[in-house]
């Protein structure tokens, strides 16, 4: 299994990718965006402005770029969509996601 299919499989990938995980990514844009604006003559609220971009497109136009960085889908919804059918290919009680030591 590939970095991008592990990831997109994950728990971690599917709740990010959802409605609440957008709406975090959203508020995170957000947050970065507002300190960036407030600090902006210093070095560090620059790179908070421009970060901002990244979780603000992420949620705003449903990607994933972490998924996009590892080769896999760009789109919410087709990450989304491999979670559900390997949840469906999986026997009952079977876990998603990396083992927990």
């Amino acid at each position: 299994m590939s970095a991008h299919e592990a990831f997109n499989r994950s728990r971690f990938a599917q709740a990010l990718n959802g409605a609440g995980g957008r709406v975090f990514r959203l508020l995170a844009g957000t947050a970065f965006l507002a300190a960036g604006v407030a600090s902006r003559g210093h070095p560090l609220g620059r790179v908070a402005l421009a970060w901002s971009a990244l979780p603000l497109s992420a949620g705003a136009l449903d990607v994933c770029w972490i998924s996009a960085a590892l080769g896999g889908p760009l789109s919410g919804a087709r990450i989304r969509a491999l979670g559900a059918r390997a949840s469906a290919r999986a026997p009952p009680g079977a876990r998603r996601g990396p083992a927990e030591p």
